[in-house]
């Protein structure tokens, strides 16, 4: 079975929890993804998508120079290992219906060592794309929510 570790993306530039949210928004754009990770050092403590910048912080009329990135960022971050199986992540992916999971060293330190995305696991050459658990899981992810009990 295929490991994390083998698809994965290892650099992963990542933003402190203090910095600004236009230096957020401006990573995202130079680096044309839409979610940072967030670390304190080297610690995984959340994610910043560009929805948070924009729902949690400009329509709540947070400044882009005043409001930093730990007053709109997700904490609550599933995340997953180096050394899981490629099915194991694509199924936290689903479960959490969000298309791409960091990746870190340890359930203690938290090292933040990559992130793993649906197009990391599309490209798996040995899977065929249509039929892949890469196509179930983005499928999953993209299904509208489940309601809670």
């Amino acid at each position: 079975m295929q490991k994390v570790s083998e698809v994965m993306s290892r650099d992963v530039r990542h933003v402190a929890p203090a910095e600004r949210l236009r230096r957020a928004a401006q990573m995202m754009r130079e680096l044309d993804v839409g979610a940072l990770p967030v670390c304190d050092g080297e610690q995984l403590v959340g994610m910043v998508t560009d929805r948070d910048i924009v729902v949690r912080g400009t329509a709540a009329g947070l400044g882009p120079d005043d409001a930093c990135v730990a007053d709109v960022m997700s904490e609550g971050v599933r995340w997953c290992f180096e050394d899981q199986t490629v099915e194991e992540a694509m199924r936290q992916m689903a479960d959490s219906q969000v298309r791409r999971i960091p990746v870190v060293s340890d359930e203690r330190q938290r090292q933040l060592v990559g992130m793993v995305a649906l197009g990391d696991l599309a490209m798996r050459p040995d899977e065929p794309v249509a039929d892949s658990p890469a196509a179930q899981v983005l499928q999953e992810v993209s299904a509208p929510p489940r309601s809670q009990p």
